[in-house]
């Protein structure tokens, strides 16, 4: 019995709340360039409707070639709408840039802004990067919209990293249900809506794939669960590709015990990051994985930012979601499962290939139990320490040499980055305390009052809802 076959069944929806269906056709598609124009080409040859869903719509020359798009299709009267999340967009794009979506026709909503009834809702994030067209074609995978994947080739800038699938077939009626459930909670301004309920899992058998198209809201961690299964599971392979990798205890365990059962596992993570606190704590989950035997890898580029795994050569996941705490419980995330030894060969030979752009972290073998000499006179205590240095030097250049030839990379103290980063933030908020203790006060007095205001308001009414209730 192969991976898929394990999955299979009443168990994988339990486990994922996901909508699975048979006879699917899917594409492939690698990085900004390649993604970009077969979305382009979708929503100029659209005829009824354009469904877009995306974390970031960057208001550059790549967002403009898309409303550009968007608006000659709402010419053609083709209905286009746009969903995009509000803290995504934040700092990326201007309200004139959405109002001239919206005079054009475009229907265009923000996913979760600010709301002083409900101060900490902000915290759940539309991270779904999803494009639907007529219902019968729709794309996923991590990419946003903005010049960071569009790269620049008269700069030799690369774009950015990253994967996305186009999809044919009943997965695509399951990925528009998914983007009228975003669409319906930005409406009415709700943290998350009730999960839809499972399919029927009879299907009737008909060429093409099995597509599973796995829906995460806020609070239901299928794709948790489901990650740490086919780590518990897989026999032969396991290589993942994360953006952001921040995995609990739990996964990380669930990692290197399927590596130290003799399962390839195998890791491309940014060599920097874009958010460098996050690739901080990346990093210090390095050492529990490769002492187990998993293989990490720090890609060479601008940055990886894909969300993908493909498992014993049968199995492959894409889409938006991070192995980390923010895309498992607080965001609306979209990611599909297939089955194909077609395009799992794809992602290994994908995979392949990104690794010789990454070099390899490795563990050393540590010196502290070789006895050293004793060393006695303070001029010997000098000359040994100007040594040392120098010692430590030639080890830390000839590491950088040996990384930029044999693409492997020495674990050393990048653990020490995020204590560094918690003591930082520790002794600053202490010395803003010390320093203004009335407006940290203040603050934390704001801090307490407003969601004990809003916990208020909300009693108040399901007590007058009661009591209507009641009446009739």
């Amino acid at each position: 019995m192969d991976l898929w076959d394990a999955l299979n069944g009443r168990l994988f929806c339990r486990v994922t709340h996901a909508w699975p269906s048979a006879g699917n056709q899917v594409r492939l598609l690698k990085d900004g360039p390649e993604t970009y124009a077969a979305w382009l080409e979708a929503i100029g040859r659209a005829e009824q409707f354009v469904d877009l869903e995306v974390y970031i719509f960057q208001e550059d020359s790549t967002g403009a070639e898309f409303a550009q798009a968007l608006l000659a299709a709402v010419a053609r009267g083709v209905r286009c709408r746009v969903l995009y999340d509000w803290l995504g967009c934040l700092t990326r794009t201007s309200r004139t840039f959405w109002q001239g979506l919206r005079n054009g026709g475009v229907e265009v909503r923000g996913y979760n802004p600010p709301h002083p009834a409900h101060p900490l809702r902000w915290i759940s994030r539309d991270h779904r990067k999803v494009l639907c067209v007529d219902g019968v074609l729709a794309f996923t995978g991590g990419l946003c919209i903005g010049h960071d994947w569009a790269g620049d080739p008269m700069k030799r800038i690369p774009p950015w990293r990253d994967t996305a699938i186009e999809l044919r077939g009943p997965a695509v009626a399951h990925i528009g249900a998914a983007f009228e459930d975003s669409w319906g909670a930005a409406h009415e301004g709700q943290k998350q809506v009730t999960m839809p309920p499972l399919p029927a899992f009879a299907q009737e058998s008909v060429s093409g794939l099995d597509v599973s198209v796995i829906a995460g809201v806020p609070d239901s961690m299928g794709l948790y669960r489901l990650e740490q299964l086919v780590a518990e599971i897989v026999e032969r392979s396991l290589w993942l590709t994360d953006g952001y990798f921040v995995a609990t205890t739990a996964y990380v365990r669930a990692l290197s015990g399927a590596a130290r059962a003799g399962v390839d596992v195998r890791l491309l993570v940014p060599g920097s990051s874009d958010l460098p606190l996050v690739g901080a704590f990346s990093k210090s989950a390095y050492r529990p994985l490769l002492e187990a035997g998993v293989r990490v890898f720090e890609w060479n580029g601008p940055m990886v930012h894909a969300k993908t795994a493909v498992a014993d050569g049968c199995w492959t996941r894409i889409g938006s979601s991070n192995s980390n705490l923010a895309s498992w419980i607080t965001n609306r995330e979209l990611d599909v499962t297939i089955k194909s030894h077609d395009l799992a060969r794809q992602m290994e030979e994908m995979f392949e290939k990104d690794i010789t752009n990454s070099t390899e972290v490795v563990l050393t073998r540590g010196v502290s139990g070789l006895r050293r000499p004793v060393v006695s006179s303070p001029r010997a205590q000098a000359a040994e320490k100007k040594a040392q240095r120098l010692f430590s030097g030639a080890i830390g250049l000839s590491s950088t040499l040996a990384a930029s030839f044999t693409k492997r990379r020495v674990l050393g103290t990048e653990e020490a980055l995020v204590l560094l980063s918690g003591s930082a933030g520790l002794t600053l908020l202490g010395v803003v305390v010390l320093l203004w203790p009335h407006v940290f006060a203040w603050l934390f007095s704001i801090a307490m009052i407003a969601p004990g205001i809003a916990l208020l308001l909300r009693a108040l009414r399901l007590w007058r809802s009661g009591f209507r209730d009641l009446d009739r």
